[in-house]
């Protein structure tokens, strides 16, 4: 394991819950859109993050020379999916996106954005944003008072 592991670690962690932020904004941000350039109402994204290791088998029992290997080498964004569930019903004929015919007709089709959802999941995020840098200060500290015993 090297000198700044662990700072590596801690800004993989912040560079996600960045993006996850990010994502959240855009869902909160598109909370009522119901026509987007795709066609249809906005649909909520998520963030799918997985651990950056370098193909070592969690299930055995590892040495310290694999912790060089990529084990607790991070996080990464593998990807953003749109959540397909269903989205939300809201009988106005009079808006100009509500369904013209069938057994649907007059309702228009919102967005499947829960702002309390999103409230939470961005509450996640931040928290564990600043749990990373909580470790990469920690980490600073520790630098500096090695430095001092040195001295």
């Amino acid at each position: 394991m090297g000198l700044f592991t662990s700072i590596n670690i801690a800004a993989t962690g912040m560079s996600a819950e960045r993006l996850r932020t990010d994502v959240i904004s855009d869902n909160i941000a598109n909370a009522s859109t119901t026509r987007t350039q795709e066609g249809g109402a906005f649909r909520r994204s998520r963030v799918v993050l997985t651990q950056r290791s370098a193909g070592i088998d969690w299930r055995t029992p590892f040495t310290p020379g694999e912790l060089d290997r990529g084990v607790g080498s991070g996080v990464e964004v593998s990807s953003v999916e749109k959540d397909n569930s269903e989205l939300r019903l809201v009988y106005d004929p009079t808006h100009p996106d509500a369904i013209k015919s069938g057994p649907k007709a007059g309702y228009v089709e919102y967005p499947n954005v829960n702002i309390v959802t999103e409230m939470v999941d961005l509450i996640s995020a931040s928290r564990s944003y600043e749990a990373n840098s909580s470790v990469i200060q920690g980490s600073k500290e520790m630098f500096a008072k090695a430095l001092e015993i040195g001295r």
